[in-house]
């Protein structure tokens, strides 16, 4: 489960921090294609936090979104959103029917399960899934990048490509495309994560607090590029994120 703290500073900062419009983005850029082709009746968030992405898939492609989370402290949020249809539970332990969905999304919610036991949500996204549904999720990726807000925000786990393909498709998914992501800005990512933070020291911290203008200006820039990218049909070759499709078998 993630840091109940952290709820608080994505609530102020998801509508215009950098991060979380780059990330967006990008995952409109590859879910697009998809809501052309696809009409989707009922959609899981699995994980869905503040149901501030909940919000804008519902409000994009007319998905009906059911957005499920573990944290009361989320959903509250959520609920001041307007967002409907909240369920508090357990992405271990899905409280719904089999084949009751014909998506379901998550992101960046497996990282924060002990490494091991990200197959257990996994089989669950499987048997919630009708035979052909779809899958998107995004996670943290590569161990090299843990650092003081992975510690604030009680991230368990990264991964790279192949032990998420891997995991993935042992659950008995077939994966249709798994890129990196958040990958122009991996150079400062390292300088900072391995280098200013360990000769500093410090506590964990969240690191969705805002920044100057210009610089969150700067730092979406990047992000902006890899959405023309990986919707380019590019996977990139590293990155702090991995962003996964994948279908579930017939």
């Amino acid at each position: 489960m993630m840091n109940p703290a952290e709820f608080a500073n994505i609530a102020k900062a998801e509508n215009a921090f950098w991060w979380y419009r780059g990330q967006r983005r990008i995952m409109f850029g590859l879910l697009d294609p998809v809501a052309a082709k696809r009409k989707f009746r009922r959609v899981l968030e699995a994980g869905a936090g503040t149901g501030h992405f909940a919000k804008e898939l519902e409000q994009r492609y007319g998905w009906p979104m059911y957005p499920l989370d573990l944290g009361w402290e989320g959903l509250e949020y959520a609920k001041s959103l307007g967002v409907g249809r909240l369920l508090q539970g357990d992405i271990q332990t899905l409280p719904y029917r089999d084949a009751a969905f014909d998506a379901v999304v998550s992101m960046d919610v497996i990282v924060h399960l002990p490494r091991g036991e990200e197959s257990e949500p996994l089989r669950e996204f499987y048997r919630v899934l009708e035979p052909g549904g779809f899958l998107a999720l995004r996670a943290s990726a590569l161990d090299i990048l843990r650092s003081h807000h992975s510690e604030f925000a009680m991230e368990r786990q990264r991964f790279t490509r192949s032990r998420l393909m891997r995991a993935v498709e042992d659950a008995g998914f077939r994966v249709l495309r798994c890129t990196y992501a958040n990958s122009l800005l991996l150079p400062v990512a390292l300088m900072k994560f391995r280098v200013i933070e360990p000769l500093f020291g410090g506590e964990p911290s969240s690191g969705v607090e805002p920044v100057a203008p210009w610089l969150d200006r700067l730092l979406y820039a990047p992000l902006a590029v890899e959405s023309k990218i990986i919707s380019a049909g590019v996977d990139l070759p590293l990155g702090q994120s991995l962003i996964l499709l994948a279908e579930r078998s017939v």
